[in-house]
């Protein structure tokens, strides 16, 4: 029976130099599992396929770790019978791997889906897990570009490539970001028939939800010029932007685009594609948008997530009166001199 890295060849390169699949495969059972749980995933909680393999890639760390924890191939049995000192091994293992906190909430959020899925099948139980607490995560608050970074990013990615079908297809991913605040996934599962070419854009976002969203002129403006200039033939059903062999536009391209590019302009680190998205909701609410319509547009499930852009906004209001207040300080310094 096939292990996850079997089941999907992308899982391997991510789980570092130790937590690879290149040595016991899954039992039987326990496989199949894995297989339900992650159609599960896609079907009854339609999760995006981005959130899918991380699931995944957890949930294959995991049972990595606990073969080699164990000596041997684990059990429905083997996973019922785990302590939560168990447990803890494996996140301090994760830990030591360099995983900050998010990483470590999300790998456990993924190993207790499994179990529960597990559980309401019917093929174990495990209580220790449900009593195991998450990491705690610290406040952040989103990290936006300002409006003269965003628009030089527009202006300058088309310097990254020579070819000019690729200069237009990475000018309209990221003006799709920035100008309709939608996430990298969103934009590139557009099918063709998709195409934003008018005013506006019926968009499935997170949890299979779909919202309207308006598209500038200049969004639809660079997608027609990607249209005009994409060599390959475009079905109707098929993917709207591609990479160079044709095939869907993998979101690690675009990340590495955009630090390639970050590098070039001096951007901070956190100047990333999800970045514009950011970018967006804060520039509309520093102009006036309201927060209820930054929400849908953003398709956030609660206001509380939006709302963290207020406090960008405060921050940046803390930083120019500070910078303001240190000028008018440095000027009486200068006068009294």
């Amino acid at each position: 029976m096939a292990g996850p890295a079997e089941l999907n060849p992308d899982l391997n390169p991510d789980l570092g130099p130790e937590l690879t699949l290149s040595g016991p495969e899954l039992a039987p059972e326990l496989a199949d599992a894995f297989i339900r749980w992650r159609a599960w995933l896609q079907s009854e909680r339609r999760y995006s396929e981005h959130t899918l393999v991380g699931y995944e890639r957890d949930l294959t760390g995991f049972l990595v770790f606990m073969t080699r924890h164990l000596g041997q191939t684990p059990t429905f049995a083997n996973l019922g019978a785990l302590k939560a000192l168990d447990f803890r091994a494996y996140l301090a293992r994760r830990r030591g791997d360099g995983l900050g906190p998010a990483s470590l909430a999300r790998a456990l959020s993924a190993v207790r889906g499994f179990f529960r899925f597990c559980e309401r099948q019917g093929f174990f139980d495990n209580a220790a897990i449900h009593g195991l607490r998450t990491p705690k995560l610290p406040h952040g608050i989103p990290k936006p570009l300002e409006v003269n970074e965003a628009v030089t990013v527009l202006d300058e990615i088309s310097s990254l490539s020579k070819v000019p079908w690729v200069q237009a297809r990475d000018v309209a991913v990221l003006t799709l970001l920035y100008a309709c605040g939608l996430r990298i996934a969103e934009v590139l599962d557009l099918n063709r028939h998709q195409a934003p070419l008018s005013d506006s854009l019926m968009v499935r976002g997170k949890g299979g939800k779909d919202r309207l969203v308006p598209v500038l002129p200049v969004a639809v403006q660079a997608v027609k010029h990607y249209l005009d200039h994409c060599p390959y033939e475009l079905p109707a059903a098929g993917p709207l932007f591609l990479g160079k062999r044709g095939k869907r536009l993998n979101q690690r391209v675009v990340r590495a685009q955009m630090q390639k590019l970050r590098l070039a302009l001096n951007l901070p680190a956190t100047a990333t594609p999800h970045a514009l998205r950011h970018s967006f909701a804060t520039h509309l609410l520093a102009g006036g948008g309201d927060l209820r319509t930054i929400q849908e547009l953003l398709g956030h499930a609660s206001l509380s997530t939006t709302q963290r852009y207020t406090e960008v906004n405060s921050e940046h209001l803390l930083a120019v009166y500070r910078a303001a207040k240190s000028k008018m300080a440095a000027k009486k310094k200068k006068g009294d001199t």
